[in-house]
C-alpha cells in the first residue's frame, strides 16, 4: 500500500502552527494541507480550562497574557479574528486589564514579611543589605537601573521596540559585544550582589536575569518588565485564539490531526518521508517543523536532516517551568491584606505576591471579566515557578520525559490529589467554550499540593489556611516541550539565526518556526514572528522578506 500524499505537513498544533497552515491554505487553497499534534489539543502551550464549580473562572495553565502596547502581532491577529467571528455570529475574543504588583500584596523575603509598597515607603525593612543608590527601590527599578547603565539611554521610553533592539545589538561593554556577555555578568558589574539577590526573589522569577544573551536580554527585559508594560488577559482563555485559527483551517477545508507523534522524516531530495511513532508513514511536498527546541532535539537522532543544522537548533536554551492552581471555597487570602495608614483595611485580591520560598509566585486569580473574586468560591495560582527553584519540586512530580518517549500523553500519577469536583470536571467543563481540555485532564501530585498549601499559609502570615477543594498541575518542562520558554545563549548573533533558521537549507524544502528563535522569547507574539519571518521563504516570496522589517517592529 502507497504512502498518503499529502503537499504541506505542518508538525505542531501550537500557535504558529496552525497560524502557518491558516495563512498558507489562502495561499494555496487546492493543495493538501495537514497539521499533525502530538498531543491531545491544540494550542500548545497555551492550555486554558475551567475550573469545576466556578463557571466564571477560567485557570490559565500556559500563556496567560499579553502585551498590548508592544506586541503588536498579537494584537492585530485577535482583532482580524474578531472581524471573522463578529461576521459568523460566534462569540469574540475579548481581553481585561490582567494585574500584577498591587502596593497591599505581599513579599515575604528571608523570613520577613512585608508589602510591596514598603520597597520604598520603608527601605530600611527590607532584608537586604543594599548600596546607597539602590535603596529604596523596587526590584524592577534596580534591573532598569543598571540596564541604563550598561547602554546608555535605552530606557527612554520614547524608543520602539526595534530600536531598543538595535542598541543592545550595537552595544559594547568594556569593548566586549553585548552578546558575547551574559545577563547575569554585566549586571553583577554595576548592581550589588544583595541587590542582584533582592532582584531574583522579588521579582518572581528565577530564568529572567540568569545567565541567557546580554544583547536579547536586555530588551526584552524592558519589554516585559520595565517600560510600562500594560498587561491583557482574556475572558475566555488564551486558548481561545489558536483553537480559533483551527477552526478557521478546517471550516476551510484543512485537516488537523491531533496524537500524532512524529518519530523521524527523512529528505532525500524527493518529498518528505515522515514516520510516526505508531510506524505509518507520510510523504509531503513540504514541511514545517512548529516547535520548541526540546522537539528538534527528539526528532534528531533518527532525522539527519536536522543533524546539519544543530549549531542553530542548539542556539537557545529551554527553560523549566510549571504552574499549580488551586481552588477553595471561598477567598480567604482577603485577610491577609492591612489597614492603611487611614484606619481602613485594605484586602488582598489582585495581581500576585512573591516570596523566596520554593512557591515563588502566587496570583490572586481574577474572575473572567477581570474583576477580583470577593466572595463565593474562588481560585488561586498557587505556584509559578520557573528556572532553579523547580528543582526544589523533583521529588513530588512525575518524571518529565517518560510518557513522551512511551508514545505521547501526559505522565500518569500514582498518588493523584483527589478534589471534590472530580466527577463535574469530567462532565465536560470548558469543552462548551470551545476549549478542547478539561481540567481532570491535568491531576497534581497530591505531595506538591500537601507542600504547596504549606507554604502559603507561612506566605500569608496565617495560623489557618481553609482546604483545597480541587487542584490542576501543568510542567512544561516534561518533553517535548522541555520548557516553558527558551532564551537565546551567550555568543549567539540571533538575529542572523533568527532569519535563517526559518528555512535553514537551500536544497531542503524544511521549514520551521516558533516562539524559540524569536525576539519575544515565551510569548505568542514570537510565534507569530518567526511565522511571518518563515512564510514569504515558503511562497518564494524571498525578495518581499528582504524588504521586510522584521515582524515584532511593526509598530509605528
Amino acid at each position: 500500500m502507497s504512502n498518503e500524499q499529502i503537499d504541506i505537513a505542518i508538525v505542531g498544533g501550537g500557535v504558529s502552527g496552525v497560524y502557518s497552515a491558516w495563512k498558507l491554505q489562502k495561499e494555496f487553497p487546492g493543495q493538501k494541507i495537514v497539521v499533525f499534534e502530538g498531543s491531545d489539543h491544540i494550542g500548545g502551550r497555551l492550555l486554558s480550562v475551567r475550573p469545576p464549580n466556578i463557571p466564571d473562572m477560567v485557570a490559565e495553565l500556559g500563556g496567560m497574557r499579553i502585551l498590548e502596547n508592544t506586541q503588536h502581532l498579537v494584537v492585530k491577529l485577535i482583532a482580524d479574528l474578531n472581524v471573522i467571528l463578529k461576521e459568523a455570529g460566534k462569540p469574540t475574543i475579548d481581553t481585561y486589564d490582567f494585574p500584577v504588583d498591587k502596593d497591599q500584596n505581599i513579599a515575604f523575603l528571608r523570613g520577613i514579611y512585608l508589602r510591596l509598597a514598603d520597597f520604598t515607603k520603608k527601605p530600611d525593612e527590607v532584608p537586604y543589605n543594599l548600596s546607597f543608590l539602590e535603596n529604596g527601590n523596587g526590584p524592577g527599578t534596580i534591573i532598569v537601573n543598571a540596564i541604563e547603565q550598561i547602554v546608555p539611554g535605552i530606557t527612554d521610553p520614547g524608543h520602539t521596540e526595534e530600536e531598543r533592539r538595535e542598541m543592545a545589538k550595537n552595544a559594547k561593554f568594556d569593548d566586549i559585544p553585548l552578546n558575547e556577555w551574559g545577563f547575569w555578568n554585566l549586571l553583577y558589574r554595576v548592581i550589588s550582589s544583595e541587590a542582584y539577590q533582592f532582584s531574583m526573589d522579588a521579582g518572581g522569577y528565577d530564568s529572567t536575569l540568569v545567565n541567557w544573551n546580554a544583547a536579547d536580554a536586555i530588551p526584552w527585559y524592558l519589554s516585559d518588565f520595565g517600560i510600562n508594560p500594560k498587561y491583557k488577559g482574556f475572558k475566555n482563555g488564551f486558548q481561545q485564539v489558536p483553537i480559533t485559527l483551527a477552526d478557521l483551517f478546517k471550516a476551510g477545508g484543512g485537516d488537523i490531526r491531533l496524537n500524532r507523534q512524529l518519530a523521524k522524516f527523512k529528505f532525500e531530495g524527493g518529498p518528505f518521508e515522515l514516520t510516526f511513532s505508531d510506524g505509518e508513514v507520510i510523504n509531503a511536498g513540504k514541511l514545517i517543523l512548529a516547535m520548541p527546541r526540546r522537539a528538534l532535539d527528539l526528532l534528531m537522532p533518527e532525522s539527519p536532516r536536522l543533524e546539519q543544522i544543530k549549531s542553530l537548533i542548539s542556539s537557545v536554551t529551554p527553560r523549566p517551568l510549571f504552574k499549580l492552581f488551586t481552588t477553595y471555597m471561598s477567598p480567604w487570602w482577603r485577610i491577609a491584606g492591612y489597614t492603611n495608614a487611614e484606619g481602613k483595611f485594605v484586602p488582598l485580591e489582585s495581581g500576585r505576591s512573591v516570596t523566596d520560598l520554593p512557591l515563588r509566585q502566587t496570583y490572586y486569580w481574577p474572575k473572567s471579566d477581570g474583576t477580583p473574586a470577593t466572595g463565593g468560591r474562588s481560585m488561586l495560582l498557587a505556584s509559578y515557578d520557573d528556572g532553579n527553584n523547580t528543582g526544589f519540586w523533583d521529588g513530588l512530580r512525575p518524571r518529565r520525559s517518560e510518557a513522551w518517549s512511551k508514545g505521547g500523553g501526559r505522565p500518569k500519577l500514582a498518588d493523584p490529589f483527589i478534589g471534590e469536583g472530580e466527577q463535574g470536571a469530567k462532565s465536560g467543563n470548558g469543552v462548551k467554550d470551545g476549549l478542547n481540555q478539561t481540567w481532570d485532564m491535568y491531576e497534581a501530585p497530591r505531595r506538591m499540593v500537601e507542600e504547596v498549601a504549606r507554604q502559603l499559609q507561612q506566605m500569608h502570615n496565617l495560623d489557618y489556611c481553609p482546604a483545597v477543594k480541587d487542584a490542576a498541575f501543568r510542567d512544561w518542562g516534561e518533553d517535548p516541550y522541555g520548557g516553558g520558554w527558551n532564551s537565546w545563549n551567550i555568543g549567539v548573533k540571533s538575529a542572523e539565526v533568527r532569519d535563517k533558521i526559518v528555512h535553514p537549507m537551500d536544497d531542503c524544502l524544511l521549514y520551521i518556526c516558533g516562539e524559540a528563535y524569536s525576539d519575544a522569547q515565551g510569548w505568542v507574539e514570537g510565534a507569530l514572528q518567526t511565522a511571518e519571518i518563515m512564510l514569504p521563504h515558503l511562497l518564494n516570496k524571498t525578495e518581499a522578506k528582504k524588504q521586510a522589517k522584521p515582524a515584532a517592529a511593526v509598530a509605528p
